[in-house]
């Protein structure tokens, strides 16, 4: 009779009358094994309903299996609070249930050589797959260079241009961006500041662009001044500084990740305005520093450990089917509009 607790390996080996090695062949379709005995094997798994444990495998077999998180790291610039580590935990978790390690590279993207440092991981063997962040996500160099040698590749919030080439997951930037303008414009607002990320990252042209549309369909004389910060708090503070000093009209201001926005507030807690009643600001990602800091921000969320996990499991199907690249598209991952006390109705 099978046993009644959770089967083991060696409970198939003594079901099926065979050597423990000979059941590990078996589960990994190794060789050396007559097809009478695999047979047998394979209904011992079925009949205990044994199921195998991929971390414990790769522990045991010493295998690569292991996938690569690419992400900016400039030396002199300030990191960004928890983009990254988020994307590392959920990728993290996704490696340990599909049975991979995990490893992360930080490049500098002003450094041109990086195409043949990544290019020289995936020719040594050393990553089975690669998951690359803004702005590697956007290098349609790059991301065409590792599909042609049949590396597998999952672009995180990649543009429409790496959405041809390779997979794609992240939230709708653009979709992202038109809702938090209409949130703000729903309010009352008509004359926004907009504080963007960089120029390379495409993510935040997009969320720009959405803001921009929600100011063409509401053709209520909105008007919006746009500064590129660099997803910093530092940014937000001096560029809120600028901003406001042009123009002593506005309302509200948007930015682009929660960072920024945070170092807005600052700006205006030293200037005497009171947020929300004189002044409204909005966040993006939804991060822990939104909760904490006073008042709590208006954000969007978007489920940055969850697309880190989902972005694991696009490239382990590609692996495990054999595939050698994932494929071409974009998933979208669900986002939605959280407001908090850092906005409200403009005060006439």
């Amino acid at each position: 009779m099978p046993p009644m607790k959770r089967p083991t390996i060696d409970d198939v080996a003594a079901y099926s009358g065979v050597a423990r090695v000979t059941v590990s062949r078996v589960l990994n379709d190794g060789p050396n094994v007559r097809p009478e005995v695999r047979e047998r094997v394979r209904r011992a798994v079925e009949a205990l309903g044994y199921k195998v444990n991929p971390q414990a495998r790769f522990l045991a077999g010493g295998a690569a299996r292991q996938l690569t998180l690419v992400h900016e790291s400039v030396l002199d610039a300030e990191p960004n609070s928890y983009y990254h580590s988020a994307l590392e935990l959920g990728a993290m978790r996704g490696c340990v249930q599909r049975g991979f390690a995990l490893s992360t590279l930080g490049l500098d993207p002003n450094d041109k050589g990086y195409i043949r440092r990544l290019l020289d991981l995936v020719e040594s063997g050393r990553s089975d797959g690669m998951m690359l962040t803004p702005p590697f996500s956007d290098d349609v160099e790059l991301v065409q260079a590792l599909v042609r040698r049949k590396s597998p590749v999952v672009c995180i919030a990649g543009g429409p241009a790496i959405r041809a080439v390779a997979a794609t997951i992240g939230v709708d930037d653009e979709a992202a961006g038109f809702e938090i303008g209409r949130f703000m414009i729903g309010l009352g607002h008509r004359k926004l500041g907009y504080i963007n990320g960089p120029e390379r990252h495409v993510s935040a042209t997009y969320r720009l662009r959405g803001l921009m549309r929600a100011v063409t369909d509401a053709d209520s004389g909105v008007e919006v001044v746009a500064e590129c910060g660099d997803f910093t708090f530092r940014s937000g503070v001096f560029l809120a500084e600028r901003i406001l000093a042009a123009r002593g009209d506005i309302t509200a201001l948007v930015c682009a990740n929660d960072d920024m926005a945070a170092g807005a507030m600052l700006t205006a807690h030293r200037q005497g305005l009171a947020i929300p009643d004189q002044l409204s600001v909005s966040g993006f990602d939804d991060t822990p520093v939104s909760e904490i800091i006073w008042p709590p921000l208006t954000t969007i969320h978007q489920p940055i450990k969850l697309i880190g996990r989902q972005a694991v499991e696009l490239l382990v199907d590609a692996i495990e089917a054999g595939r050698g690249a994932t494929e071409a598209g974009f998933r979208a991952v669900p986002f939605k509009v959280v407001e908090r006390a850092s906005t409200g109705p403009v005060r006439l």
